[in-house]
């Protein structure tokens, strides 16, 4: 029988970056994603709102072990097979959008509407309105929620590990199963997880303080 040794640990670090490379693309491709999903959300057309509406419900609404079952193993029913890898960043990619683009349209919204009346005066389009005006202050106020976000999405990729997709939950198993000393095992794949979003978290609690700060200093003035 194996012993938990430092090969074992080096094999769960080589996992640990997958799980880090998986959030990364997630986060990114969702972001790319949730921006035009928060601006579909705030468009004047009401079509566009209820499209946007229904996406953010419908992953918010469903676990994503459901949506990770159904792209790996339902879009097989039409002819279209999918590695794991492809499944899981299509899966997390779809949920990290849904969430971004919510996280964001309140962010957008939540500027105050004197910024839009003044701009609007400014005889500025309402892409320029958004590019010059509100989205530079938006994006402040959303950097504490989506970092936030970030440290949610990477303990989510555990959830991989269903399909096959060897990050460091999937490693830990393997190990346990390798082993047979769970206790060891999965005590060292709590504190790996634990070093990637710890940093994250104070990050966003920093950021958080900060932007209380700068609001108060912005109302005192």
């Amino acid at each position: 029988m194996r012993t938990f040794s430092s090969n074992e640990f080096m094999f769960l670090l080589g996992a640990m970056r997958w799980t880090v490379v998986l959030s990364l693309i997630a986060f990114a491709l969702g972001g790319a994603l949730g921006g035009l999903i928060a601006i579909l959300r705030i468009s004047s057309l009401l079509p566009v709102r209820l499209v946007a509406t229904g996406y953010i419900q419908l992953f918010q609404g469903t676990p994503l072990l459901m949506q990770l079952f159904l792209v790996y193993y339902g879009l097989g029913l039409f002819g279209l097979r999918l590695d794991a890898w492809t499944a899981v960043v299509i899966a997390y990619a779809a949920y990290a959008g849904a969430f971004l683009g919510e996280i964001w349209r309140g962010c957008i919204q939540a500027v105050p509407r004197t910024q839009w009346e003044a701009s609007e005066s400014l005889a500025l389009s309402y892409l320029q309105q958004l590019r010059y005006v509100i989205l530079p202050q938006a994006v402040r106020i959303a950097i504490p929620p989506t970092v936030g976000f970030l440290v949610q999405l990477v303990k989510a990729t555990a959830v991989a590990s269903i399909i096959g997709f060897v990050e460091l939950t999937r490693a830990g198993q393997l190990m346990s199963n390798a082993t047979f000393q769970p206790m060891i095992v999965y005590p060292v794949v709590a504190a790996l997880y634990f070093v990637l979003c710890w940093p994250l978290s104070l990050w966003a609690q920093h950021l958080e303080s900060r932007l209380r700060v700068g609001a108060a200093i912005g109302r005192a003035k």
